[in-house]
């Protein structure tokens, strides 16, 4: 009986220091937002002297209220976009994960620019499986957020409803999380930098132009003004500045070749039957 005793002490000894030696070497599992995601050290530019934004209450497309006061306390992110637009349709991904991934610390929302009804636009958003929410263009919001002559174009608020960045053209994912995580407290693997808030009006990183220099689109039907900005957007100048005709019209308004390109362009649309 002692020997079975014995032996028992022994196994249990045996059993309590493997569990110490795989305790002591088994990582500890961390919180994921409390690391600094891996990748390249990048630079974030923030406007000196963020203002508020201007209060102003929004309504999802299921009729939910939002407003600044709704918003202090988590950083957020307002995405001027379009269904018809490919870049805004390509980054909905990565705004779809950083609204998973930082849900406590951020908000999207989505401002979508179609001209129309609502069915098209909670088609595609339930198709994209955005769980951000998406509100419809306003001119309280145009007021609000002024200068959106592009697609996609983004703003950044902080926690206090300030903005201290605008986006023309697609996000840079990495750099986004990293604003992100900058603006809630986070730790971040990047410089900061204070800028300027004015910033010349250039279409960059595939921003498609809803506003043409020089060309009037206002009284163009819905599908007429989506048909003849996909277009403007697409075809390219023959300057030589090997652009689109719309980067050519936004980035040198002044240029003689690209006007009279998008001026026939619009005719040609609003011709068709």
């Amino acid at each position: 009986m002692r020997t079975w005793l014995i032996v028992a002490a022994v196994l249990v000894g045996i059993a309590v220091g493997l569990w110490r030696v795989n305790a002591r070497y088994t990582p500890r599992v961390a919180d994921p937002l409390s690391a600094v995601p891996a990748g390249e050290k990048v630079t974030l530019r923030f406007f000196k002297n963020p203002v508020a934004i201007s209060a102003i209450t929004m309504r999802d497309l299921d009729g939910r209220t939002i407003s600044p006061a709704t918003l202090r306390g988590k950083v957020t992110i307002v995405n001027f976009w379009a269904t018809w637009c490919p870049p805004c349709r390509a980054e909905i991904p990565d705004l779809v994960a950083l609204q998973k991934k930082y849900g406590d610390h951020l908000q999207v929302i989505g401002v979508s620019q179609d001209d129309g009804p609502l069915e098209p636009v909670k088609r595609f958003a339930a198709e994209q499986h955005m769980n951000y929410p998406i509100v419809m263009m306003t001119p309280e919001l145009e007021r609000a957020f002024p200068g959106v002559h592009a697609l996609p174009t983004s703003f950044v608020l902080d926690r206090e409803a300030r903005l201290v960045q605008r986006h023309v053209g697609m996000l840079n994912a990495n750099v986004t999380e990293q604003e992100t995580r900058a603006l809630a407290g986070l730790p971040v693997n990047a410089s900061i930098e204070e800028v300027e808030r004015d910033q010349p009006a250039r279409l960059e990183n595939a921003a498609q132009a809803t506003e043409i220099p020089g060309v009037d689109l206002s009284k163009l039907s819905p599908a007429k003004r989506t048909a003849a900005l996909q277009k403007l957007n697409t075809e390219p100048c023959t300057c030589g500045c090997e652009n689109t005709v719309a980067k050519c019209r936004i980035d040198d308004p002044k240029c003689t070749t690209s006007l009279p390109l998008a001026q026939k362009i619009v005719q040609e649309i609003v011709a068709q039957q």
